[in-house]
């Protein structure tokens, strides 16, 4: 995907801040209260339009819409646009069983205070307490996505964009552990579920965007599952899970899709993340062109070396994350370009992007890092590819 011939193509995760006029509408309508229909969608489009032409400005080739329009964040958007879906508080005893429980996890017991005061400050804490509910058959609904692919096409080509890409959520990331009172087993329902997602995917490739697939639940259940339970246990559930999303991503070109993984991605320690080398293989199996991974965190930079012992299959690229949203400091371009030559002399300068770790936005509510200085760290990784192409095409070819 996004082939350049003589340079590394720049793109990122997805999300970017939202502008606070946006951010009033998003609230009004998460809480449910009245508002103004015909505003918010002249907002939500001119903030489309303003994001693509400042990610244009700053270097990025491939842009996203932002996700703005996704109004309770990166995976749970997509329950307003599949029904058979709904949400109970959970039991004790769902609370305590890893597979269905919200929260929990290896880091917070090793880190019980510092999740108390993250959990209190970020107000994932009140959100910790439901579980979603499969109770009927699972159908979809695509007025949202043609209304987002629309406006992302306009803005794309307004601004010239190399190329455009929307942002949406895996099967195994679109209802974690939701309690199934419908379907005969969880293949059934995740097939289904995967049936519904395919429909989201195909409309966005057959638009001429390009579709990421967003799966941080994957790893990240990981930490949560094991232990108590074993790893052949933890792979089975992903395996599972895997072979839901390659069932989605049927007849989907792969040169038009992109896979993303990350391990949750907010900035807590992420002490007891699985290691990139014992999931590889899962990642791998995904039918797309390209694969977007954390490379640039403290907790996960050391793992580009896992690219000279796994061999990335003829015709894909790699999507490194060679910027931190976890971080305010804004990585020198020339640490950028470090990072994407290392890689590029492993798996081969054509099939090497620059992007980024995750999203800029962890909810239309609650940004990672400043706006400012997220474009501080674009500019950056535009300004690494670029030095990075030149060593890599030599200065002649990548000026």
């Amino acid at each position: 995907m996004a082939d350049s011939p003589d340079r590394i193509p720049v793109t990122h995760v997805g999300s970017l801040v939202r502008p606070p006029d946006l951010v009033e509408f998003l609230k009004q309508v998460e809480a449910g209260q009245p508002y103004d229909s015909a505003a918010y969608e002249a907002c939500l489009k001119a903030s489309i339009d303003e994001i693509v032409h400042q990610q244009v400005e700053a270097g990025v080739d491939i842009v996203s819409d932002g996700e703005f329009s996704k109004g309770r964040n990166w995976a749970f958007y997509v329950h307003a646009r599949i029904s058979g879906i709904t949400t109970r508080p959970a039991t004790p005893q769902e609370m305590k069983d890893p597979l269905t429980s919200a929260g929990g996890g290896q880091d917070q017991v090793a880190f019980p205070e510092f999740y108390a005061e993250y959990n209190r400050a970020s107000g994932l804490g009140a959100r910790l307490g439901n579980r979603f509910v499969v109770n009927g058959p699972l159908t979809y609904n695509d007025s949202s996505v043609k209304r987002d692919i629309a406006t992302l096409k306009a803005a794309a080509a307004k601004h010239k964009a190399a190329g455009a890409f929307l942002p949406v959520v895996a099967p195994a990331s679109a209802l974690p552990g939701a309690k199934n009172e419908h379907y005969a087993d969880e293949k059934a329902l995740l097939f289904a579920l995967a049936d519904a997602l395919h429909e989201e995917y195909k409309a966005i490739v057959d638009a001429g965007l390009y579709v990421q697939i967003d799966d941080a639940f994957l790893p990240y259940m990981h930490e949560k599952m094991v232990p108590p339970m074993s790893e052949p246990q933890y792979r089975a559930w992903a395996q599972l899970r895997i072979d839901a999303l390659n069932h989605a991503l049927r007849g989907i070109p792969e040169e038009r899709s992109r896979y993303h993984i990350c391990w949750g991605s907010w900035n807590g320690p992420h002490a007891f993340d699985v290691p990139l080398k014992s999931i590889v293989d899962l990642l791998l199996q995904v039918k797309v062109g390209a694969y977007s991974v954390e490379q640039a965190n403290p907790r996960h930079e050391h793992e580009w070396t896992v690219w000279k012992d796994v061999k990335l299959p003829a015709g894909k690229k790699l999507i490194p994350g060679v910027i931190s949203h976890a971080t305010n400091i804004v990585e020198h371009p020339e640490l950028v370009a470090q990072r994407l030559v290392r890689l590029a002399n492993i798996v081969g300068r054509e099939n090497v992007m620059a992007g980024t770790d995750c999203g800029f936005a962890q909810s239309p509510f609650a940004k990672r890092v400043h706006e400012s200085i997220m474009w501080a760290k674009l500019r950056s990784l535009s300004e690494g590819a670029r030095l990075a192409s030149a060593e890599l095409w030599g200065k002649r070819s990548a000026a």
